[in-house]
């Protein structure tokens, strides 16, 4: 009996899991399908781009900068030791433009941005507004999900791009002041030059341009499924914050090993 509970719990989970990645991918449908509407609605996309980048730009500065910074000691160090130095560029580069700033700029605007995104609609969903959206004939997907996913495929590559150079300047900083790394400036990005293809950037867009969807469509998806009192707000923030992490750690993976 016991065994046959446990495999009905698991069977329900399953369930349960493959209905919401099923409605998630029917919202991204609906908010692909009401794209078509962008013209008519390019103020309320600059006003969630300009929300995006305010929200984030700070943070962001300051992590990017500390991120090249260590990832330049901690590397510099064990090539100083093979008389490697002159390769710290390279690495740094690389591993902003392939990994770190894409990865970590979405992560960021996930916990500042989507936040937000799934707290607004959650409190809406609880109101009651988007039942009244709905009785003046105004779509939420195309009133509050299509410019929301489109200001995050936009920005979302922009930050990427002003991470990854304040990466690479953390990580030349760190590699010029320090005595036992010693790379210069021009060393750095001379290095950074040769090993560095337009390939490796477009590959680090594409994460970038498919995290900021992820995190979009996932905060809007739990925010238009919150129901109850003003407490369910709360929980909807931290599990849309937490599956969006999960999210854009398997999509790393995936679009990492489609990209090799």
């Amino acid at each position: 009996m016991r065994s046959l509970g446990l495999l009905a719990g698991t069977g329900a989970v399953i369930l349960r899991f493959l209905q919401t990645v099923g409605e998630v991918l029917v919202l991204l449908w609906q908010a692909v399908r009401e794209s078509r509407a962008a013209p008519r609605n390019v103020d309320k996309i600059l006003a969630q781009m300009a929300e995006i980048g305010n929200a984030t730009l700070p943070i962001a500065s300051l992590t990017a900068v500390f991120i090249g910074g260590v990832l330049a000691l901690q590397s510099g160090f064990q090539l100083a030791k093979l008389g490697a130095e002159e390769n710290l560029g390279g690495l740094v580069g690389l591993s902003m433009v392939k990994e770190l700033g894409p990865v970590m700029t979405s992560l960021l605007m996930a916990g500042r941005v989507g936040s937000a995104m799934a707290a607004e609609i959650a409190a809406m969903s609880v109101y009651e507004e988007i039942d009244a959206l709905r009785t003046l004939d105004i779509d939420p997907v195309r009133y509050l999900v299509m410019p929301r996913v489109l200001a995050s495929l936009l920005a979302l590559p922009v930050l990427t791009i002003y991470v990854d150079v304040l990466g690479w300047i953390g990580g030349a900083l760190v590699g010029t002041v320090n005595p036992q790394i010693n790379v210069s400036f021009r060393t750095f990005f001379d290095n950074l030059r040769q090993f560095m293809e337009v390939r490796d950037i477009l590959d680090g867009l594409v994460k970038a341009m498919v995290f900021g969807v992820t995190v979009a469509i996932v905060c809007c998806y739990v925010g238009l499924q919150t129901r109850g009192g003003p407490r369910e707000v709360g929980r909807s923030v931290t599990r849309a914050v937490v599956l969006s992490f999960i999210c854009i750690f398997i999509f790393d993976y995936v679009i990492t090993r489609l990209l090799i």
